[in-house]
């Protein structure tokens, strides 16, 4: 990269910083010599690199503004771009906020502006050449698939779920019908949120991260930014900023006899809901993955305020077309999940689980917590009468209590979980893990994971969520 820097600044590359990782597998460098600056992006898939540069290049001609692309590498695999800073909407307002600001007026300045944008992007770039959009040139059916099965794998899967899976795909497919009938197919910037608009020295905003540039749904951008699941635009301002992109679009509603313009408006505000909903699986599906999967705690932190933001959409407009799994599933995760948690309040959850399998992951951001081997404690499943109940059941409860061992382990599991449960109450933490495993996860594990629950519901005031990993129970 520095040979590449060199080649166009014409001076040598005096600093190098790499940049924090994004969502994406791209790494982000800034270089910096005497005079001139910028920022190298590494990318081995030439294929989006080319999208990049071709979106790169239409937009700003069209007087979008998106960073220059300086230079190329040869094979095509890295590139030099303008250096646009590092504040964007959402580290914007996350600065101002811990400065002790009330930063809803900043965001409804900033928000405005950027769906002013958005509105004018779908104006003006009509006529965009698509041949180069990766992976595809619209945001189509596939696409649509593609999203939530995304949700489905990354996200679903990974907070254990229960679905059916015929009757999810069905449900998949009915939404994927409803929101493409009659799709206008106008520019869609796939990625039009808060992370990914940067805001310059006059406030004006500058766009990043659009190589998946593609045909679609005008709602999904608007989505895409109000429904974000970062950023957590409050629900009156989010309605605001919906009516003014309407009226940019449709103008207001003069009257109370409907226009056909104004029917318009309706049929596009509904879709809208769609297209919300969408979204939020989308960006579900990247947080389980990035988060649960890749371990980066930026979008396990994410998670809350995305299922918050799903609540409020299931509640407040609920779409017309049945979707009994989809919905269904939904409910689950918004009631269930243990990322759920109540501001403020220290939240413990208890597993059990099998070795076999593995220990349960923290997606609160945390990176672990208590994991207690029960293996070496007597095995009730090896008892032919219990080897078909779980430590739920009286016989195997009555069974484990009776042994002075099984209390001794007990005792000093409760002594470092007590320890730990006050000393993150008096600091204001908001989750602790306590994880007990053993061979199957149905006997010794599941008998100490109750015992614990209710050790914790008796003693504190914390909140309690209690799962058997192996016994789909919670």
């Amino acid at each position: 990269m520095r040979t590449l820097f060199e080649q166009w600044a014409g001076e040598q590359c005096e600093k190098v910083v790499q940049l924090t990782p994004s969502g994406s597998n791209r790494r982000y460098i800034r270089l910096v010599g005497e005079h001139r600056r910028c920022i190298a992006t590494v990318n081995a898939n030439v294929e989006e690199n080319e999208a990049f540069f071709s979106f790169a290049s239409q937009l700003a001609s069209r007087g979008v503004r998106v960073p220059e692309v300086y230079a190329v590498s040869a094979d095509r695999t890295s590139y030099l771009q303008q250096d646009l800073g590092d504040t964007t909407i959402y580290s914007y307002l996350v600065s101002r906020k811990a400065s002790g600001v009330d930063t809803l007026e900043d965001m409804r300045r900033l928000y405005t502006r950027a769906v002013d944008d958005l509105y004018h992007m779908q104006t003006v770039l009509s006529d965009l050449d698509y041949t180069k959009a990766y992976p595809r040139a619209r945001f189509d059916r596939q696409a649509l698939m593609w999203d939530l099965n995304y949700f489905k794998y990354y996200f679903l899967k990974m907070v254990y779920a229960p679905f059916n899976e015929d009757d999810l795909e069905r449900d998949f497919s009915a939404l994927a019908d409803y929101l493409l009938r009659d799709c206008p197919w106008q520019f869609v910037y796939r990625d039009f949120q808060s992370r990914n608009i940067m805001v310059g020295p006059s406030e004006e905003l500058f766009y990043i991260d659009f190589q998946g540039c593609r045909m679609g749904a005008p709602q999904y951008d608007l989505a895409s930014l109000l429904f974000s699941g970062g950023a957590a635009v409050p629900s009156a301002l989010r309605a605001e900023l919906l009516e003014h992109y309407l009226d940019l679009r449709f103008g207001g509603i003069e009257s109370d006899i409907p226009s056909e313009r104004q029917q318009d408006r309706r049929r596009f505000e509904q879709k809208f809901y769609g297209y919300a909903l969408i979204r939020i699986l989308q960006a579900l599906g990247a947080y389980g993955y990035r988060g649960y999967f890749e371990r980066k705690e930026l979008f396990i932190k994410s998670v809350p305020t995305a299922l918050s933001n799903l609540t409020s959409l299931l509640q407040a407009h609920p779409l017309p077309v049945e979707l009994p799994a989809l919905n269904a599933v939904l409910r689950y995760v918004c009631e269930h999940d243990e990322m759920v948690v109540e501001e403020g309040k220290l939240s413990v959850k208890v597993f059990s689980f099998s070795y076999k399998r593995g220990a349960p992951i923290d997606r609160s951001g945390n990176g672990g917590g208590f994991v207690f081997d029960c293996r070496a404690l007597p095995n009730p499943g090896r008892d032919a009468i219990m080897m078909g109940l779980t430590g739920r059941h009286t016989e195997v409860k009555e069974f484990l209590d009776s042994i002075l061992e099984v209390d001794c382990f007990f005792d000093n599991c409760t002594s470092l979980v007590r320890q730990s449960v006050l000393n993150y109450t008096e600091r204001g933490f908001t989750s602790l893990v306590v994880c007990f495993g053993c061979t199957g996860g149905r006997h010794r594990s599941v008998y100490m994971a109750e015992r614990m629950a209710a050790y914790l519901k008796a003693h504190f005031s914390c909140r309690v969520v209690l799962r058997h990993m192996e016994q789909n129970y919670w």
